[in-house]
């Protein structure tokens, strides 16, 4: 990584997306990522770095949706193959696994993003 002797030292790319993971700045590690549930700070309380032009748009739901299929559908066919649950249980218990899993996943796949973004500098909504 080459830097401009103006720019700050800036976090490698692993520890940003291992913070934004964690809903932390991606440049120190301190500072809170998100606002509320899913709404990005405009900037780190701790370095005051600015995050609010980090937007991972459609890339987020996109890897909730598989990481959350790849969990559910194995789960579905190992308990489907070893039981026999009435279908009304079955068409309860998936939906609300699913369900949960993809509430505790979208912040952490939003975050995990935006450490990306923010590592590789990639343009944000600053280039409207």
């Amino acid at each position: 990584m080459i830097e401009h002797p103006d720019e700050p030292l800036r976090a490698p790319l692993g520890a940003a997306m291992l913070r934004g993971l964690k809903g932390r700045c991606p440049a120190c590690g301190r500072g809170r990522l998100f606002a509320r549930f899913l709404k990005p700070v405009a900037s780190c309380a701790a370095c005051r770095e600015p995050l609010g032009h980090l937007r991972s748009d459609d890339a987020a739901p996109w890897l909730t949706i598989l990481v959350v299929g790849h969990i559910v559908v194995p789960l579905m066919l190992a308990v489907e193959r070893y039981s026999q649950w009435p279908d009304w249980v079955a068409m309860v218990v998936w939906p609300a696994v699913a369900l949960a899993l993809t509430v505790a996943i979208l912040p952490r796949a939003k975050g995990f993003l935006m450490g990306i973004i923010w590592a590789t500098r990639a343009p944000g909504s600053e280039r409207d």
